[in-house]
């Protein structure tokens, strides 16, 4: 490597300490999502719903805010740094109408040209568009519907139901109903099926007697912070829907509010989730760890401690998930999911926890591989709608947090799987997973991910980000000599930018994510001069402060996007520590 050591490592220690400054006194980090104009939208119609009055300072400063970040083409993206969409663009649209207030009217004008071009005229010309955007998956295209039917902008035929009554039945049944949402959107299904049912009825003769034992489900299910999943947009389409048929008094309405009102931001605004803890701790400590740099960290028994508190100890009440697992906040509305549990077992095995939590956190991982071979975020077996399916980059994931356990009973040569060992359980799942991974790669040699996605490639897909995941798989496996793995780095190396950086895709502008994600793998899988390239670009990034620059990366549910204040930093401390102990290995 021909990179000055001393640059590398003052370049590396400049973000390091960024990290580290991003500690709590607890000794975790807790970040700062991105505030979010469609969660502004439907937080103010929520409020507006249940107690304008009561409410009213909350519901113009949202307005207030929403006019002040009104794209120049007249629509709203998810993020301050999305493209406009037609679904956050119409939640606006029926923000501002029901709350009928002619002090924004130029705003409204210069929204309407873009809904106008993007997805017609008519109120069934912008529902049809709503609804081809999202196809089968009803989990985000009928809470969109509902809430412009409440704001007079479609009418109610246009609005599909929902069969809220399905979730009268047991929760292990929930996988074979073939419910049109996700799993984790059980509290819209209820909510907006019995609105829906209100206002444009059903011949349903079940659903009439389905509503207050659904509505107890909802009740139970609802976490003590009141926030569903701790979002916002879930949180307040829940609110909405059942404002709207006369239960502002619910006990669930009641705590859905109690959470909206304490998520407001200083300046309006609502962020798209409450924080996301767990995944940033993890991430920043696997961070660390891949720079060698883990004694840097103070107070580490403190933040084991922490760590080991979040591990769940009961079967959960949203999802059913068995114990042992982790989910990305340590707030109550967090729900145990394959990518935070495999992070928390990778970072407590580098911290030195108690075999215990790990070994539950690791059957937990193992228990919910799907027939697939592949792994899902939440449950078992549902498969069929987006969120829910299987994913490369969860999958990738899971195998990481098995890889020491598989080195501990074999040594892990080559064909590891192929040994006969004592418990070849967890050898038969790995290879059934790897057989999945060999099936997603595309024939360029890429993988996508389910989470992540890049709003400047085609259809927002970010194969950069999920190649360079499902990747780590194969290295920490010691499977860099596979065809799989030879593929995925060629395909990395061919899509780099001629800046040296990455983007999620060919010809994407570079950001600091998806180029510290992409050096941080090549590092340990090939010597090509494309490396160092990306180093000299993420070192540049940390001399001009871009490092702290987030990026709108992520997908959140529904395929709602967001960004991430810690993910540049953290990303950019594992690339640049990889790349200096690297650096020094070859020296030494």
């Amino acid at each position: 490597m021909n990179i000055e050591p001393l640059s590398l490592r003052r370049n590396y220690l400049a973000a390091r300490d960024a990290l580290l400054a991003e500690r709590t006194p607890a000794g975790h980090w807790v970040g700062e999502l991105s505030t979010s104009a469609l969660s502004t939208a439907v937080a103010a119609i929520a409020l507006q719903l249940v107690d304008a009055e009561k409410h009213r300072a909350m519901i113009d400063g949202g307005l207030l805010w929403l006019a002040a970040n009104q794209n120049a083409d007249g629509g709203w993206g998810d993020t301050t740094k999305s493209f406009s969409n037609i679904s956050t663009s119409m939640l606006v649209r029926a923000a501002f109408a029901l709350v009928d207030d002619d002090s924004h009217r130029e705003t409204v004008a210069k929204l309407e040209v873009y809904l106008n071009e993007k997805c017609g005229r008519t109120p069934a010309e912008r529902a049809e568009a709503i609804r081809a955007r999202y196809g089968k998956d009803r989990t985000f295209s009928v809470p969109i519907l509902m809430t412009s039917a409440l704001a007079g902008l479609v009418p109610w035929r246009e609005v599909p139901r929902l069969p809220f009554e399905l979730a009268c039945l047991p929760q292990s049944c929930y996988r074979f109903a073939g419910l049109p949402v996700v799993s984790y959107a059980l509290p819209a299904l209820i909510a907006i099926g019995q609105c829906v049912h209100h206002h444009r009825g059903s011949w349903s003769p079940i659903r009439p007697f389905a509503k207050s034992p659904s509505l107890k489900v909802l009740r139970r299910i609802q976490p003590s912070s009141g926030g569903y999943l701790e979002a916002t947009p879930l949180t307040a389409f829940v609110t909405m829907g059942l404002a709207s048929i006369g239960k502002s008094d619910h006990d669930v309405v009641k705590e859905s509010v109690r959470f909206l009102v304490k998520s407001v931001r200083p300046d309006g605004s609502w962020p798209i989730d409450t924080n996301l803890s767990i995944w940033v701790t993890t991430l920043s400590v696997n961070a660390l760890a891949a720079a060698g740099d883990l004694e840097s960290l103070p107070d580490r028994e403190k933040l084991l401690e922490w760590l080991l508190a979040q591990q769940t100890k009961e079967r959960h009440p949203y999802t059913g998930a068995a114990p042992g697992a982790w989910g990305w906040s340590d707030e109550p509305g967090s729900v145990p999911d394959c990518d935070d549990t495999p992070g928390a077992i990778l970072a407590l095995e580098r911290l030195g926890t108690p075999l215990a939590a790990i070994e539950s956190g690791r059957k937990w991982v193992l228990d919910v591989q799907n027939n697939d071979g592949g792994f899902p975020t939440f449950c078992r077996g549902w498969g069929k709608l987006p969120f829910d399916r299987s994913g490369a980059d969860l999958t990738a994931h899971a195998l990481r947090s098995l890889a020491r356990r598989l080195r501990d009973l074999s040594e892990m040569p080559k064909n590891f799987w192929t040994l006969e060992v004592e418990d070849p359980w967890e050898f038969e799942a790995v290879e059934f997973a790897l057989e999945y991974l060999t099936r997603q790669q595309r024939p360029d040699g890429s993988w996508l991910p389910l989470w992540f996605g890049n709003q400047h490639a085609p259809d927002d897909i970010n194969p950069v980000y999920g190649t360079a995941r499902v990747l780590a798989a194969y290295r920490d496996l010691d499977l860099k000599d596979s065809p799989e793995c030879r593929r995925g780095v060629e395909y990395l190396l061919g899509v780099q930018n001629a800046d040296g950086g990455w983007g999620g895709a060919k010809d994407c502008p570079s950001s600091v994510e998806e180029t510290a994600v992409a050096v941080e793998v090549l590092l340990d899988l090939t010597d090509d001069s494309a490396v160092e390239r990306g180093i000299l670009w993420l070192m540049e990034a940390v001399e001009s402060g871009r490092f702290r620059e987030p990026s709108p990366i992520g997908f959140y549910f529904a395929k709602l996007w967001y960004f991430e204040k810690l993910y540049p930093i953290i990303f950019t401390v594992a690339a640049l520590g990889r790349a200096r102990k690297v650096a020094t290995n070859k020296r030494g």
